[in-house]
C-alpha cells in the first residue's frame, strides 16, 4: 500500500533540522537531477585536503584584519 503525502510530510516534519535540511538536498536533487551529493562529497575531500594542509603549516595565513580591510578597500 503506497504510503500518503500526509504521512510522509508527518514524518519529515519530526525529523532533527540536520535530518531535514539533508532530505530537502535529496528531494531537489531529484526535481533538478543535480548531482548534490557528488558536488557535497567533492567539497568534503576539498574541506579534509585544506585543513590537513593549514595544520601541516602548507598554507599561508593573514589575520582577519588584514583580510577584512583588502575586501573594504577593493569594494569601494
Amino acid at each position: 500500500m503506497p504510503t500518503s503525502f500526509a504521512t510522509v510530510e508527518q514524518q519529515a516534519t519530526a525529523l532533527l533540522p540536520d535530518e531535514r535540511a539533508r532530505l530537502a538536498e535529496i528531494l531537489l536533487e531529484s526535481l533538478h537531477n543535480a548531482p548534490v551529493l557528488e558536488i557535497e562529497s567533492a567539497w568534503q575531500h576539498e574541506i579534509a585536503q585544506r585543513v590537513a594542509r593549514y595544520e601541516r603549516g602548507e598554507l599561508e595565513t593573514f589575520p582577519a584584519e588584514q583580510v577584512f580591510a583588502e575586501a573594504k578597500r577593493i569594494t569601494r
